[in-house]
């Protein structure tokens, strides 16, 4: 065990916590603590500001070329305890180790890559006309990231703002921190000045409301529920600072009349249980012709049947624990309501999948006839639960796909790319994804309505980061 799970990671050096107040950090797949952290209060968010602080104007004054060293250091480090990094989350979340190292580590590297890419041609200064517009760093910024996608989150965040000129003070989820802390590791090892980064661990209401509310802090960039998203912004705004939130999604799946039925379907089920459908953009709602309905129904019955759920740590598995007994607990309640609601059960329901009695193991449950109005079309689950809804006409399907007070991301299956792309611009969301594209980390992330705010990935991160000065008169 890291040495470093009890102390946080201010201004350059590991250090104990001001209080001893401590968290057992579970292993969802046992039910079981596996180790300890310490959580923060204000006094330590303070001592970490001050560090960010007090480090920010001689790091905004640094160069591009500088900058663009220091995070390839960074990723070199990153690269190096790479598999160390997947083993973490797969204790901390229940990933599977198999999609830990794919996809949850995997996400951090490409992160990484990313901003540097963009930093290289990032322009911080032009002219228009007799002005010069100059970009800047915004100051101090307090990062606030979920368990769900832990380095993912982390890196989309600290990249962008180390390529911006930012210091900051980062707070990792308390329920899935080791991962974080070591990412802070390779931040020292990488030999980024002190004070740039700092880590507090500690849990919302504590640390997550007191950094958001601080004087000394300029922006604040969230990700997770919707409602601690509020939560923030509320704290926030009596300092009048700049809040980026990434928050929820039900994000709607619309198969045309004119997709390869067994391909979409299958592909959309698969990408709705991915990381036992704990990502905020997995497409949940799952718009299909009524006349095809029936046969998405036999088809999402068979991925769900061929979706093993077990051990993180063995080779067959595909989907690991949801990360908590209360997601757990959760998730079990919206399954329920979906029966109690007269959804169809497709697959999967309440309780554990067979021969697993301990664990916050849950079934890959599928729903079909979903009405619009029902719970299980409307509320996020965040769990491997897939909601089939019927339409008459596509105009229909558009209609209840944007009919959400969510609006992250959104899905559209064709053959015809150019139909795709009309659907695709009537749909409110903020990322619409054709024919289940690769994932582009340099493609702007975030949400329309109370999915959030502002943009994440590359250059789209950096922006957030960023204060924009126009000087009238520079060329005269």
């Amino acid at each position: 065990m890291s040495s470093h799970h009890q102390q946080f990671y201010v201004d350059g050096a590991w250090v104990d916590p001001i209080a001893s107040s401590k968290l057992d950090v579970i292993n969802p797949a046992t039910e079981l603590a596996y180790t300890r952290i310490s959580l923060g209060n204000a006094a330590d968010v303070d001592k970490a500001v001050a560090a960010a602080k007090a480090a920010f104007p001689s790091f905004a004054r640094t160069d591009r070329d500088l900058r663009l060293a220091m995070l390839n250091r960074i990723l070199e480090n990153y690269n190096r305890r790479y598999n160390e990094i997947a083993e973490a989350v797969s204790d901390e979340m229940g990933a599977p180790l198999k999609f830990a190292r794919e996809a949850q580590a995997w996400a951090g590297q490409v992160h990484l890559e990313a901003a540097i890419k963009a930093l290289s041609s990032f322009e911080f200064s032009f002219d228009r006309g007799g002005t010069r517009i100059v970009r800047e760093p915004i100051g101090v910024v307090g990062l606030i990231t979920p368990w769900n996608w832990p380095l993912n989150q982390i890196v989309c965040k600290v990249a962008p703002a180390i390529a911006a000129g930012c210091t900051m003070v980062l707070k990792p989820s308390e329920i899935a921190p080791i991962s974080g802390i070591i990412f802070a590791e390779i931040m020292h090892e990488a030999g980024v000045p002190k004070g740039v980064f700092n880590l507090v661990n500690g849990d919302g209401p504590t640390v997550g409301q007191y950094l958001s509310g601080h004087a000394d802090v300029a922006m604040m960039s969230f990700t997770g529920s919707t409602r601690a998203g509020v939560l923030v912004a509320k704290v926030a705004a009596d300092t009048v600072k700049r809040v980026s939130q990434e928050l929820g999604g039900k994000s709607a799946n619309i198969i045309l009349a004119d997709a390869d039925l067994d391909d979409a379907v299958t592909r959309g089920t698969a990408a709705c249980f991915s990381n036992t459908g704990q990502s905020c953009d997995a497409p949940t709602r799952m718009f299909v012709p009524r006349r095809q309905h029936a046969r998405a129904l036999e088809i999402a019955k068979v991925v769900a049947a061929n979706h093993i759920v077990g051990d993180p740590r063995a080779a067959t598995t595909i989907l690991g624990p949801v990360v908590s007994r209360a997601q757990f607990d959760k998730i079990q309640r919206s399954i329920q309501a979906g029966i109690d609601e007269g959804a169809t059960l497709v697959a999967g329901g309440t309780g554990r999948p067979e021969g697993l009695n301990s664990g916050y193991y849950v079934r890959p449950t599928v729903f079909g006839n979903v009405r619009h109005e029902m719970s299980i079309s409307r509320e996020e689950i965040f769990g491997p639960v897939l909601s089939i809804l019927p339409y008459e006409s596509e105009q229909e399907a558009i209609d209840k796909a944007n009919d959400s007070v969510y609006g992250l991301a959104a899905y559209v299956s064709s053959k015809d790319l150019d139909h795709a792309r009309k659907v695709a611009a009537d749909l409110r969301a903020g990322t619409v994804n054709i024919n289940y594209p690769d994932w582009d980390t340099c493609a702007p992330f975030g949400g329309y309505k109370q999915s959030g705010n502002g943009r994440e990935y590359a250059d789209w991160g950096m922006m957030e980061f960023i204060e924009t000065k126009g000087i009238v008169g520079y060329g005269k």
